[in-house]
């Protein structure tokens, strides 16, 4: 069973965040220049929100303000769900599910260390399954043979 441990290993470590009194705009160029989707809010070396282009979408795009003088902590999501790095990727999927949420950071003894996607839970799930492929193939072709001295 992959953990979020092992998913994280396979990934980069990087970590990208922003202030609350950053401007949305800000946000938005970092976002577009390291093609991601979601970034950290963190004031001093707390995590205090989490914004992603949804929120852009919705709270800018929708309402008609302007990227340039909105702060980051006016549109960013406050709630925010974590994991530690020892729980499964069926755990992270669950929470991720039911708590509506597609990014998650992930604390081990109170310290930041990446952040898990829900498609890096998918990619992880799709591995696990076909190992489990692999392993039922193997565990056949061996049964087979064993039949044929039969």
């Amino acid at each position: 069973m992959l953990t979020i441990k092992d998913i994280l290993q396979s990934k980069s470590s990087a970590i990208w965040s922003v202030y609350p009194k950053d401007t949305a705009y800000a946000a938005m160029e970092i976002m577009e220049e390291k093609n991601i989707g979601v970034l950290l809010v963190i004031d001093g070396e707390k995590v205090v929100g989490i914004v992603s282009e949804r929120d852009f979408a919705r709270n800018i795009i929708l309402k008609d303000i302007s990227a340039k003088e909105v702060l980051v902590e006016e549109l960013m999501t406050k709630e925010i769900y974590c994991i530690t790095p020892d729980k499964s990727i069926e755990e992270c999927m669950g929470v991720m599910t039911s708590a509506h949420c597609r990014h998650m950071p992930v604390f081990e003894k109170n310290k930041l260390i990446g952040v898990i996607t829900f498609g890096d839970i998918v990619n992880g799930l799709l591995i696990e399954q076909k190992v489990k492929i692999q392993d039922l193939e193997s565990y056949v072709s061996c049964c087979d043979s064993s039949f044929d001295s039969l």
